[in-house]
């Protein structure tokens, strides 16, 4: 049958069962302000966001602010990060980040995805983050999660890198379910949609997934 669902079929599938199973998603990675948030997707790069809501908490206890990140230095930061995945990078990428939004705008987080970008530290797919979960706007940030899952299912045929994916997950997902899709593709991708072991028995997705009928049929 999945075989047979044109692309718009299998989207408004998709999205309904989301709808119906998952109505809220949000992220996991603990934060309250826009300056919180940038600061925990940059630590969240190649590391669980469970270690990464214990890192900072103590981090935002010594950096309450921007302005307080920006006068530190690597070392102050490294040690309050070193057990995350490249701690060295990370502690130089904050700081510059810091620094800028210090010198450049004010101390305050832009909610524009071209200016994030120009954030030391910040790549399309954190500045995707930034201007959905904190600002409420139409993005799509792809990352190891949603790309897998949106192959997988069928969303998206032969995207060779994050950026095809976002463009075709954009061009059929109703702008205003961009930003909550993302955490749905997320949370499926971390719980269910696994990469090595998919859970493909306990999937609700499973009637209109690519992956799962053509497993099926290869039985």
């Amino acid at each position: 049958m999945t075989e047979k669902l044109t692309k718009q079929q299998r989207f408004k599938s998709v999205i309904a069962w989301f709808e119906a199973n998952m109505p809220v998603a949000e992220t996991e990675l603990h934060y309250k302000t826009p300056y919180e948030l940038i600061v925990a997707v940059i630590l969240s790069a190649q590391c669980t966001d469970k270690r990464v809501n214990i890192i900072s908490q103590a981090f935002f206890e010594k950096f309450p602010t921007v302005q307080a990140l920006a006068v530190s230095s690597e070392e102050e930061i490294f040690g309050l990060i070193r057990s995350c995945s490249y701690p060295n990078n990370k502690a130089r990428h904050l700081l510059g980040m810091a620094r800028m939004l210090v010198d450049e705008f004010s101390g305050i987080v832009p909610d524009n995805i071209d200016l994030l970008q120009k954030l030391p530290g910040v790549g399309r797919k954190t500045a995707n983050v930034i201007v959905s979960v904190a600002f409420d706007r139409p993005a799509m940030a792809v990352d190891t999660h949603v790309h897998r899952v949106s192959a997988r299912i069928g969303l998206t045929w032969r995207a060779k890198n994050p950026l095809e994916t976002e463009r075709q997950l954009v061009e059929y997902i109703p702008e205003n379910r961009l930003a909550i899709a993302h955490h749905w593709l997320i949370l499926h991708g971390r719980y269910v949609c696994i990469a090595r072991k998919p859970k493909c028995t306990e999937c609700g997705l499973k009637e209109w997934c690519r992956f799962y009928n053509k497993s099926k049929m290869a039985e």
